[in-house]
Protein backbone atom coordinates (compact mmCIF):
# COMPACT_ATOMS: atom_id res chain seq x y z
CA UNK A 1 0.00 0.00 0.00
CA UNK A 2 1.17 3.39 -0.21
CA UNK A 3 1.03 5.36 2.67
CA UNK A 4 1.19 9.28 3.24
CA UNK A 5 2.58 10.98 6.36
CA UNK A 6 1.84 14.32 7.40
CA UNK A 7 2.44 16.54 10.86
CA UNK A 8 2.32 19.81 11.66
CA UNK A 9 5.41 20.83 13.96
CA UNK A 10 3.71 19.94 17.07
CA UNK A 11 3.16 16.54 16.27
CA UNK A 12 6.59 15.43 14.55
CA UNK A 13 8.08 13.90 17.38
CA UNK A 14 4.71 11.93 17.26
CA UNK A 15 4.96 10.40 13.95
CA UNK A 16 8.28 9.63 14.26
CA UNK A 17 7.84 7.75 17.54
CA UNK A 18 4.67 6.34 15.63
CA UNK A 19 6.35 4.65 12.68
CA UNK A 20 9.38 3.73 14.45
CA UNK A 21 7.21 1.69 16.98
CA UNK A 22 4.97 0.01 13.99
CA UNK A 23 8.40 0.09 11.50
CA UNK A 24 7.68 -4.02 11.09
CA UNK A 25 4.55 -2.68 9.73
CA UNK A 26 5.67 0.55 7.32
CA UNK A 27 8.89 -1.08 5.85
CA UNK A 28 6.07 -3.67 3.80
CA UNK A 29 4.65 -0.37 2.26
CA UNK A 30 5.71 2.60 0.08
CA UNK A 31 6.03 5.58 1.84
CA UNK A 32 4.97 9.07 1.06
CA UNK A 33 5.69 12.04 3.17
CA UNK A 34 5.86 16.27 3.26
CA UNK A 35 9.32 17.78 3.48
CA UNK A 36 10.48 18.12 7.19
CA UNK A 37 8.33 15.03 8.22
CA UNK A 38 9.36 12.96 5.49
CA UNK A 39 13.07 13.31 6.51
CA UNK A 40 13.22 12.75 10.05
CA UNK A 41 11.40 9.86 9.39
CA UNK A 42 13.32 8.60 7.24
CA UNK A 43 16.55 9.20 9.30
CA UNK A 44 15.33 8.22 12.89
CA UNK A 45 13.10 4.84 11.19
CA UNK A 46 16.16 4.14 8.53
CA UNK A 47 12.88 3.96 6.28
CA UNK A 48 12.92 5.28 2.41
CA UNK A 49 9.98 7.63 2.08
CA UNK A 50 9.30 9.91 -0.99
CA UNK A 51 9.64 13.48 0.66
CA UNK A 52 7.59 16.37 -1.56
CA UNK A 53 7.37 19.66 -0.43
CA UNK A 54 6.76 20.89 2.59
CA UNK A 55 2.86 21.53 3.43
CA UNK A 56 2.81 25.57 3.45
CA UNK A 57 4.66 25.22 0.09
CA UNK A 58 2.62 22.82 -2.00
CA UNK A 59 3.19 19.25 -0.26
CA UNK A 60 -0.12 19.16 1.19
CA UNK A 61 -1.70 19.71 -2.51
CA UNK A 62 1.09 17.18 -3.82
CA UNK A 63 -0.28 14.77 -1.53
CA UNK A 64 -3.99 15.64 -2.46
CA UNK A 65 -3.08 15.37 -6.33
CA UNK A 66 -1.82 11.76 -5.04
CA UNK A 67 -4.95 11.18 -3.59
CA UNK A 68 -7.22 11.75 -6.54
CA UNK A 69 -4.93 10.14 -8.79
CA UNK A 70 -5.70 6.89 -6.55
CA UNK A 71 -1.82 6.58 -5.88
CA UNK A 72 -2.65 6.81 -1.95
CA UNK A 73 -4.26 4.38 -0.07
CA UNK A 74 -3.96 5.77 3.45
CA UNK A 75 -2.84 9.23 5.23
CA UNK A 76 -1.72 9.84 8.42
CA UNK A 77 -2.06 13.28 9.16
CA UNK A 78 -1.21 14.45 12.66
CA UNK A 79 -2.89 17.88 12.50
CA UNK A 80 -2.70 20.68 15.24
CA UNK A 81 -6.47 21.57 15.03
CA UNK A 82 -5.80 23.87 18.10
CA UNK A 83 -3.41 26.22 15.71
CA UNK A 84 -4.39 28.86 12.81
CA UNK A 85 -2.51 27.81 9.92
CA UNK A 86 -1.97 30.02 6.52
CA UNK A 87 -2.26 27.02 4.72
CA UNK A 88 -5.88 25.84 6.44
CA UNK A 89 -7.71 25.59 2.86
CA UNK A 90 -4.91 23.32 1.65
CA UNK A 91 -5.35 21.08 4.76
CA UNK A 92 -9.72 21.07 4.26
CA UNK A 93 -9.26 20.22 0.71
CA UNK A 94 -6.68 17.63 1.59
CA UNK A 95 -9.39 15.73 3.80
CA UNK A 96 -12.07 16.61 1.93
CA UNK A 97 -10.83 14.75 -0.52
CA UNK A 98 -9.80 11.72 1.45
CA UNK A 99 -13.80 11.36 1.48
CA UNK A 100 -14.65 11.70 -1.44
CA UNK A 101 -11.37 8.98 -2.95
CA UNK A 102 -12.38 6.43 0.14
CA UNK A 103 -9.03 7.01 1.71
CA UNK A 104 -8.81 6.10 5.08
CA UNK A 105 -7.42 9.21 7.32
CA UNK A 106 -6.11 8.95 10.72
CA UNK A 107 -5.58 12.67 12.17
CA UNK A 108 -4.39 11.71 15.73
CA UNK A 109 -1.89 8.90 17.11
CA UNK A 110 -5.48 6.78 18.70
CA UNK A 111 -7.18 6.45 14.80
CA UNK A 112 -4.00 5.61 13.17
CA UNK A 113 -3.19 3.23 15.58
CA UNK A 114 -6.64 1.16 14.57
CA UNK A 115 -5.95 1.74 10.97
CA UNK A 116 -2.17 0.07 10.80
CA UNK A 117 -3.29 -2.51 13.20
CA UNK A 118 -6.26 -2.92 10.39
CA UNK A 119 -3.60 -2.73 7.63
CA UNK A 120 -1.26 -5.23 8.76
CA UNK A 121 -4.37 -7.83 8.99
CA UNK A 122 -5.53 -7.57 5.74
CA UNK A 123 -8.68 -5.00 6.79
CA UNK A 124 -8.34 -2.13 4.00
CA UNK A 125 -8.04 -4.91 0.96
CA UNK A 126 -11.71 -3.65 0.04
CA UNK A 127 -9.88 -1.03 -1.28
CA UNK A 128 -8.08 -3.17 -4.08
CA UNK A 129 -12.53 -4.56 -4.80
CA UNK A 130 -13.13 -1.12 -5.09
CA UNK A 131 -10.53 -0.16 -7.72
CA UNK A 132 -11.53 -3.25 -10.11
CA UNK A 133 -15.21 -2.32 -9.28
CA UNK A 134 -14.57 1.23 -10.44
CA UNK A 135 -12.78 -0.44 -13.66
CA UNK A 136 -15.24 -2.90 -14.14
CA UNK A 137 -17.39 0.94 -14.73
CA UNK A 138 -15.49 2.69 -16.37
CA UNK A 139 -14.75 0.14 -19.24
CA UNK A 140 -18.94 -0.57 -19.44
CA UNK A 141 -18.24 -4.18 -18.66
CA UNK A 142 -20.07 -4.48 -15.28
CA UNK A 143 -23.64 -5.59 -16.19
CA UNK A 144 -24.75 -4.77 -12.67
CA UNK A 145 -25.22 -1.47 -12.94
Amino acid sequence: MNIALVAHDIHKNLIVDFVIAYKHIFQKHTLFATGTTGKRISEAAKLEVTRLRSGPLGGDQQIGAMIAMDDIDLLIFFRDPLSALGHEPDISALLRLCDVQRIPLATNVATAEMLIRAMENGFLSWREEIRKYDTLKLNGTDNSI
